[in-house]
């Protein structure tokens, strides 16, 4: 709990820190991608993607968890973001869509992060 706090008091790190997450979670759900692109044809097929997204139970678990988990978070982005003036915003919801939820969330956290910074200093 102590390496938290000492993230937590300092802000500058723990934005860095959201953003190497975003940009693991912009890389590793796209070399996904690409590896099924290149095993299911050369294009990306929604259709098929989503059948195979819920082939098995447990494939059917994390994809519902991850809906129902992002739609929330992606509401209060929304909210979060016009409450506090966030600028670029339109990176995290174009991100949101053809990236994956794993970049735009961390960068939006990151966004977050450096906008409490800049109102703590003026």
């Amino acid at each position: 709990m102590d390496s938290l706090n000492i993230l937590k008091d300092n802000r500058q790190k723990l934005s860095y820190l959201y953003l190497f997450l975003s940009i693991l979670g912009a890389i590793l759900p796209m070399m996904a991608n690409f590896d099924f692109a290149i095993e299911y044809g050369n294009s990306f097929d929604i259709k098929n993607f989503i059948s195979l997204a819920n082939a098995n139970p447990a494939a059917q678990s994390i994809s519902r968890d991850l809906l129902v988990g992002a739609t929330a978070v992606f509401i209060w982005i929304v909210n979060e973001s016009k409450k506090l003036n966030i600028k670029n915003m339109w990176v995290v919801y174009i991100g949101t869509f053809l990236i994956a939820f794993a970049f735009s969330a961390p960068f939006f956290l990151f966004l977050r992060e450096r906008r409490l910074i800049e109102i703590e200093n003026k």
